[in-house]
Formats: structure tokens, C-alpha cells, sequence
């Protein structure tokens, strides 16, 4: 039974993110899509959650292997869990990495501090979901060389609200599970991420030298932790 890996980006991302790494990948390799790329921002903007939910499982829905391992960046984590309920058997493992993952179903807000989520929250209602150019920067692609800061800053699609605010209603999945921990991201610092390690669950943590974006920053590193964990699942 074939099983391959799907590939969820995070917030303001694409599945662009990923092409250092698919070509290091020993399976098959879906990088999704969030809905809505096409769209001005204004009309992306009227998205709810379960609109990105039902975009991304369809892009799955058409992929060619029978099985399937989930692979969550960031905000892609909250997708990851309804995804993986939607598809049932059909998930053999997960993997997070630096990824949010709510606790009892929450939303992505919900697995921050309470002052950072208000001050998400005032943020987004003046500013709307896309930072300044120098927030991208120095948060997403602290590691990154200029060339490629650059291009993230370029390529970064503002999001629904309902992104970060609306519950996912999923429980973390009972397959396979690892963490990805990034030990030098400044978007997700060593608290949040260990809290998120506790929420998921899971049965091992790799750990990647990297900021926020490693697929970009370290993509052999992070390709040879995701062919291990095949390995593990198929063997």
C-alpha cells in the first residue's frame, strides 16, 4: 500500500515553501495549497476555517497514494487535526513541525498566552493578517539568506481571520506521532513549542537547528528526520 507525505505550509506560505525538500524525500509528495491564492486579499478574507479545511482535503483527496502521512507547519496544524479525522484510516502518521496544536479542539489563537493572543487579536483588527515587511523578516526568515527574505516577503498572502480565531473542533489523531522542534525560532519560542509537544502527544522530538521556516533554512536536515519517520511507519 503506498504511502506518501502531504505537506500543509503555514500562514501567509505556500506550497513553494517545500521544494528544497520534496526533491530530498524517498516517498511521494503532495504540497498543498491554501484556498484562495488567486483571490485579492479582500475576497480571501471571507474564508472560514472550514473553507480551508475542505480546500486542502480535496487537494489530498486527488493525491495518488492510498496512505498518507500528514506533515504540519506552523498554523498547519490546526488544519492538520480536521483533515485527519475527515480521512480516518487513510492518515498512518503525523508529523509537526514548529506547529500549533490546540488543545480540546481550540483554535490557533487558543494555544498562545492570553497577552500575546489579545495583542494578536488588536493587531489583526487594525493591520489586518499580512505584517510589515520587516516583521516577515525578522520573525518567519530570521535565518534566511537575503535572497530568500526576500522572496518570502515577496510570495507572503495575507489570510482569513478565521485562520487564526475559528476552533478546529479535532482531536489529535491516533497514528503515529513525532515533533519537529526548531531551536531557534522566533516565532515559536521553547515554551510555546514544548506546550504544543504536550498537546500533540507525541511519542518522539527531532530537533532541527533552525529558525521558523526549516524546510527552507535546513531542508536536508528536516527531509532526513521526515525519511526516518516513514521508515518507522512502513517497517
Amino acid at each position: 500500500m503506498k504511502t506518501g507525505f502531504v505537506l500543509i505550509h503555514g500562514a501567509g506560505l505556500g506550497g513553494w515553501i517545500w521544494r528544497d525538500v520534496e526533491t530530498q524525500l524517498k516517498q511521494p509528495a503532495l504540497a498543498v495549497d491554501f484556498p484562495g491564492r488567486a483571490l485579492t486579499p479582500g475576497q480571501r478574507g471571507v474564508l472560514s476555517l472550514n473553507d480551508y479545511v475542505a480546500d486542502v482535503q480535496a487537494q489530498i483527496e486527488a493525491f495518488e497514494c492510498e496512505r498518507v502521512i500528514l506533515v504540519a507547519h506552523s498554523i498547519g496544524g490546526v488544519l492538520a487535526l480536521p483533515i485527519a479525522a475527515a480521512l480516518g484510516d487513510r492518515v498512518a502518521g503525523m508529523v509537526a513541525i514548529g506547529a500549533a496544536i490546540p488543545n480540546d479542539g481550540g483554535s490557533f489563537a487558543s494555544c498562545l498566552p492570553l497577552p500575546k493572543r489579545l495583542l494578536m487579536k488588536a493587531l489583526i483588527r487594525v493591520m489586518g493578517t499580512r505584517p510589515p515587511e520587516s516583521v516577515i523578516g525578522a520573525g518567519l526568515g530570521s535565518d534566511l539568506s537575503a535572497e530568500l527574505s526576500a522572496e518570502l516577503v515577496e510570495r507572503f498572502a495575507p489570510e482569513s481571520a478565521a485562520l487564526y480565531f475559528e476552533d478546529c473542533q479535532a482531536a489529535v489523531p491516533e497514528v503515529p506521532r513525532w515533533y519537529v522542534r526548531l531551536t531557534a525560532d522566533k516565532e515559536f519560542g521553547d515554551a510555546l513549542q514544548a506546550k504544543m509537544i504536550a498537546n500533540l502527544g507525541t511519542q518522539k522530538v527531532v530537533d532541527v537547528a533552525s529558525g521558523h521556516l526549516p524546510m527552507l533554512s535546513q531542508a536536508e536536515a528536516l527531509s532526513a528526520h521526515l525519511n526516518a519517520f516513514a521508515r518507522e511507519i512502513e517497517g
